[in-house]
């Protein structure tokens, strides 16, 4: 046994002969034995007091001894508040990150921000309770004024790259106004929020472009306090010589509108016409929607001024760098990587000139076949790249100009020789569109591949001048991929290849195009009876069964597939065309 061993065994002893002691007697024993409870109690008194009272294990040479538990229990009794002082270190070291990145208070709303999102609230009730279109725009436009005013109220001053992501955002808002497929409308709606969050957060660094859009959760509950707040500032100091007229004006401007209104739309049919068309439905049936609505957009708009007053700090988020390789140990990996990317680009080349039929032979694959199953893997190896890049980087020797270099030369190798794998991947879609026609499915991957090409060029430019804007550069260029497909009309595109291929082949998947949306409709207008007819069926059916939206929930590419199923319409039924063969067989990728 040590002598350390022994002396803790002697304390103990005498803790537990301590607690042998004749014990008071009266209501001096009752408060001395609450008192030893209290101190004995787990978490009570001091930190570490329930471990120092807790009994010792068994001793060394004593039946059921545990080295582990012996140890541990040592150490306690020598620092019993260790552990606590480490959580508390814990602690302090998140708040303290957490007050760095918690700005300033906001300042007091403004009344004019106020009124901007009762605006919003109003403006989304009324204009997207039939749907989403043009109305989703001017829904927006209040929000943004009420963002503009809390942030100049706050002094913030406009920002070159604050411009750019605004008018991002105004742009991508725009989609579902041209178009009529909701999957590129909803991509330009996710992707108009980020933009948000990077103009009115201020973000530079990757934690700052990554985390932004998580302020709008915290702004939403804050924001609700903050405008609270506001309004019960003004509730018992308001100056009614100020707002009493403009509001009494304002009464007096829609009994007016009402009145002569109604006077000119029973006066004459055509104008009726024009203000049913203009004017939105509020019915009463559909008041539940139209008050969720008003909460849902007057929140929305209230989260984006509150971040405008006081965004969160999100560059202020530190991130470390692991720790330097030596060069032999951080190159060897890439280099064999780099190494088997050469390997499989001569391949490619080797196929490109000796032709596909020597390689169909030997592999056994059809055409189609080898251009579908490469595509997927070489998409994934682009994906798995961009992981390999991030942590060489975190790792990459750091000792000075020479190793900067050093890393520059490998990971730019690797960058240029995953841009060939790109450029194989695409190839290899191209083959099978040849082979099989265009879909959802394989124009949305083929852009994605595209995309992250983009990327890998934005890091070889990085490595040569400086990546201090590449975390804004790959936001950027996200979000104009997203807004370039919804302009384009994704479904528009298909059909125009479709058609094309056709015009040319023969060859076209008739059933398919009933799952495409009204921006298709032009292309496929332009097929022959019976194919047209078929292929735009469920054009037809989708539009009929929409009804007649108002113009604010109406897009441009659904005005255009209702006038040119008015001009030609629709001359036969599914029954039909399952009869003529044109339905059946469609492939799903």
């Amino acid at each position: 046994m040590s002598e350390n061993a022994d002396k803790a065994t002697r304390d103990a002893a005498g803790g537990e002969a301590g607690a042998e002691r004749p014990a008071k007697s009266g209501a001096g024993a009752e408060r001395s034995a609450q008192s030893g409870a209290g101190a004995g109690a787990p978490g009570a008194g001091t930190p570490g007091a329930g471990a120092s009272a807790a009994a010792p294990p068994a001793a060394p040479g004593s039946p059921g001894f545990d080295s582990v538990a012996w140890h541990t229990w040592v150490a306690q009794q020598k620092n019993p508040r260790g552990q606590q002082a480490q959580a508390d270190a814990a602690a302090k070291a998140q708040a303290s990150s957490a007050r760095r990145v918690r700005s300033a208070q906001a300042a007091p709303i403004r009344t004019a921000t106020l009124v901007a999102v009762l605006v919003a609230g109003l403006a989304t009730a009324v204009f997207l309770g039939d749907g989403v279109g043009p109305g989703l725009l001017i829904a927006a436009l209040p929000a943004m004024v009420a963002a503009y005013v809390s942030a100049r109220a706050a002094g913030r001053t406009v920002r070159p790259w604050t411009v750019v992501w605004s008018l991002g955002c105004v742009a991508l808002l725009a989609v579902p106004a041209l178009r009529d497929s909701a999957w590129p409308s909803t991509l330009a709606i996710l992707a108009a929020v980020f933009l948000a969050a990077l103009a009115l957060h201020g973000s530079r660094r990757w934690p700052g472009v990554l985390l932004s859009p998580l302020g709008f959760v915290d702004t939403a509950v804050t924001g609700v306090g903050w405008a609270w707040a506001g309004v019960r500032s003004r509730g018992g100091g308001v100056d009614r010589t100020r707002w009493l007229p403009i509001a009494k004006a304002a009464v007096v401007a829609v009994a007016l509108l009402l009145v002569f209104g109604a006077l000119f739309a029973s006066a004459d049919a055509a104008f009726a016409d024009l203000l049913g068309g203009l004017t939105p439905d509020v019915s009463v049936g559909r008041s539940p929607l139209r008050v969720a609505l008003f909460l849902l957009g007057s929140l929305c708009a209230l989260s984006v001024a509150r971040t405008a007053a006081a965004p969160l700090r999100w560059d202020r988020v530190t991130t470390t760098p692991g720790k330097p390789r030596p060069r032999v140990e951080w190159a060897l990996p890439l280099v064999v990587l780099n190494l088997l990317f050469a390997g499989f680009i001569a391949v490619q080349l080797a196929v490109l000139f000796g032709g596909y039929d020597k390689v169909l032979e030997r592999t056994g694959l059809t055409y189609a076949e080898y251009a579908r199953q490469g595509f997927w893997q070489l998409l994934w190896a682009t994906v798995f790249v961009l992981a390999v890049i991030a942590l060489a980087l975190r790792w990459a020797p750091r000792g000075g100009a020479g190793d900067r270099r050093f890393v520059r030369l490998v990971l730019g190798t690797l960058c240029l020789l995953t841009l060939v794998v790109v450029a194989s991947a695409v190839r290899r879609m191209d083959l099978y569109v040849d082979a099989y026609g265009l879909t959802r499915l394989r124009l949305s991957v083929v852009t994605m591949e595209l995309w992250l090409g983009l990327v890998i060029v934005l890091l070889m430019a990085a490595g040569a001048f400086g990546g201090r804007w590449l975390a804004r550069a790959v936001a950027g260029s996200a979000a104009a991929t997203v807004l370039v497909f919804g302009l384009l009309s994704p479904d528009g595109i298909i059909a125009e290849v479709n058609v094309a291929r056709y015009a040319s082949d023969s060859k076209i998947d008739v059933e398919y195009f009933r799952f495409l949306s009204a921006d298709a409709a032009p292309a496929l207008d332009r097929l022959p009876e019976p194919r047209r007819s078929c292929a735009l069926l469920g054009v037809r059916d989708d539009l009929a069964g929409s009804g007649d939206a108002p113009w604010y929930a109406t897009s441009l590419a659904e005005s255009r597939a209702r006038r040119i199923l008015a001009e030609r319409p629709v001359t036969i039924t599914a029954h039909e065309c399952v009869q003529l063969g044109l339905y059946g067989g469609r492939s799903e990728y």
